[in-house]
């Protein structure tokens, strides 16, 4: 059921409509690059797209293939990637499209993108792949240069609530996207009060440190076996909000580049030091996957803020 409504989401209907232009005209290309805002839908317009091109659910069809993420992996490996060239190669068992969803593509690593770069060079007939990534930069230039791109972004505020109302139903779903962003895909798939729980809770924990009244090393323990991803929203947004009173740009958002041209600094307050904090958080959660010890990391930035 939640397949379906996201297919239909106000805010993917411009990509829809493209898509279905170019199948009424079959002029659909052999590579298609959906560039995806977290939670925004497009790994479900994707398995859309290739319910269309088979007349049928693609889960299970024998034309159909899924490449991810395997296991703890944090990377797509070469072996996968061969493995789905090999069979792109087959004919089609039904006679018409065969269809491959890369999901996540950014996470493909050199060596997997290098094997998949033939197949988009020379794909085989009435093939067509389809590649989600949020951060298609991570991709080669190789294999963006070979698809063509579809953007995903962000719905309105609105229009996000009006989708999770709808679909999922009443919730304090306001202050959930004030958390998260306006992801509401991801939002469906929280429990919101647990959301808030966390938020509370790692706010209280950073109004503690900065009182003195907790030790970071335990705090960052905590964090760690917990959540941590949301917590380091959490901190995020709290990084972001007093960054923003400090430029003067009043209306809290979770997004500084909402601000155009920030207003003169607060004298009274550390801005630089701030903007550093939010460097050290934003490279704590790429770190997050590689093998990193996640607690030590995080005990040294919680430590930053209290200096």
């Amino acid at each position: 059921m939640l397949s379906g409504s996201v297919a239909e989401a106000s805010w993917l209907g411009p990509a829809r409509e493209q898509l279905l232009a170019a199948l009424r005209q079959e002029r659909v290309p052999h590579a298609l690059l959906i560039q995806d805002a977290p939670g925004a839908g497009g790994d479900h317009l994707a398995v859309w797209l290739a319910q269309q091109l088979l007349h049928a659910a693609p889960e299970g069809h024998p034309d159909f293939t899924r490449l991810g993420l395997v296991e703890e992996s944090k990377q797509i490996r070469v072996e996968q990637a061969r493995e789905l060239s090999a069979h792109l190669a087959l004919a089609s068992h039904q006679g018409g499209y065969k269809v491959a969803l890369i999901d996540p593509a950014d996470a493909l690593n050199w060596n997997a993108a290098n094997a998949l770069l033939k197949t988009l060079e020379e794909p085989p007939s009435r093939t067509v792949l389809i590649l989600v990534a949020q951060q298609p930069s991570r991709l080669p230039a190789t294999i963006r240069s070979r698809c063509q791109r579809v953007r995903i972004r962000a719905p309105e505020r609105a229009a996000a609530l009006a989708w999770l109302t709808a679909t999922v139903g009443e919730g304090p779903w306001e202050a959930v996207l004030d958390v998260i962003g306006n992801a509401p895909l991801l939002a469906a798939a929280l429990d919101p009060r647990a959301v808030l729980q966390i938020r509370d809770e790692t706010l209280a924990g950073i109004t503690d440190l900065t009182a003195r009244r907790a030790d970071a090393a335990q705090l960052a323990d905590a964090w760690s076996r917990t959540e941590l991803a949301l917590r380091l929203t959490c901190f995020e947004n709290w990084l972001t909000e007093r960054i923003r009173r400090a430029l003067g740009a009043g209306t809290y958002s979770t997004e500084l580049r909402d601000g155009a041209h920030p207003g003169r600094p607060d004298p009274g307050s550390n801005v630089p030091r701030l903007f550093d904090l939010l460097d050290q958080l934003r490279a704590l959660r790429v770190a997050l996957a590689t093998p990193v010890n996640r607690s030590l990391v995080l005990e040294s930035l919680l430590r930053s803020l209290v200096v």
